[in-house]
């Protein structure tokens, strides 16, 4: 009878970040410049590529969609962030919720798509160079690209489809800086252990997967460049390739933390620290990994700027 007279919880309160009160001005300033310069920086990455036609190549056509992946995912978490740190009241309803997850679960399955495709443009190229331009066509990049978003996209709507199953009767706190599923599976009335189950299955075999084509071809692109006899040209590989593994292991290593481990291993603030790390910080540094570590998007920014001037 008790379990049949509690009424069921619609509207969440997201606890945010743990900081000191006079910490509050500080982090918001610091998230809001993080914030302007994640958009101005993908936005930007994507309107160079978009103009200048010496970056109209496979390589550069998979990190335009990559910046706009980040832009997305930043949108999606940080605005609501800021404003929480202000606003006494920090509800959000359950439909608030779906919808702020909806869009983070298609861009953080789409950016993982996104990142081995990129690996497998970088083996072709480097460990395939005179079937290159027959390999990496148009069509296949068009496909890779579209199934990266519609793979995203079904991810998004299993995770989102499943968390309707779950009711909320007891709290209604939810110990995370936006709506994620495992601070949801910790305060449901309904068994998780299905929801968990999805999770491990889809999100495991999604990371195990796109990790795997990322470390079998920068392996044999590692092999391949120890062959050669040109210092120049292994500069130039290990430059351009050094740059995608530092983005992939700085996206991977929270993200597999977050989503394929035992949910009882680390703390609430911990799994903030995580999340804030793949929704934050690494939209924030892609663009400037990507630019300063590649010459032609560095030489086409003089020419832009240099136009303008």
């Amino acid at each position: 009878m008790e379990k049949e007279n509690t009424s069921l919880l619609t509207e969440f309160v997201l606890t945010g970040l743990t900081y000191k009160e006079e910490w509050e001005i500080p982090l918001f300033l610091v998230f809001l410049v993080i914030y302007l310069l994640t958009i101005v920086g993908n936005l930007g990455l994507i309107a160079l590529i978009w103009n200048d036609s010496q970056l109209h190549i496979p390589m550069y056509f998979f990190l335009g969609s990559l910046a706009f992946v980040d832009a997305l995912i930043s949108s999606t978490v940080t605005p609501n962030m800021l404003v929480n740190v202000f606003t006494k009241s920090k509800n959000i309803s359950f439909s608030e919720c779906m919808i702020q997850f909806f869009p983070f679960a298609i861009g953080v399955t789409t950016e993982c798509f996104l990142l081995a495709a990129m690996a497998y443009d970088r083996y072709v190229a480097i460990c395939n160079p005179l079937r290159y331009p027959l390999i990496m066509t148009n069509r296949l990049c068009f496909q890779l690209l579209v199934s990266s978003f519609v793979g995203g996209i079904i991810h998004a709507f299993i995770h989102t489809g499943f968390l309707f199953r779950l009711t909320f009767c007891n709290s209604n706190i939810l110990h995370h800086f936006f709506c994620d599923i495992k601070p949801l599976f910790k305060i449901s009335c309904t068994d998780p252990s299905i929801n968990i189950l999805i999770v491990y299955i889809f999100s495991g075999s999604i990371q195990v997967f796109t990790i795997t084509i990322v470390l079998v071809s920068y392996t044999l692109v590692l092999f391949t460049i120890l062959k050669k006899k040109s210092l120049e040209g292994i500069k130039k590989a290990f430059s351009t390739c050094g740059a995608h593994l530092l983005s992939v292991s700085l996206y991977y290593g929270p993200l597999l933390f977050m989503y394929v481990r035992p949910g009882s291993v680390q703390s609430d603030d911990q799994d903030m620290l995580d999340s804030l790390f793949y929704t934050v910080i690494i939209p924030f540094l892609n663009p400037i990994i990507y630019s300063l570590r590649n010459k032609k998007v560095i030489d086409s920014l003089k020419k832009l700027i240099k136009r303008k001037v």
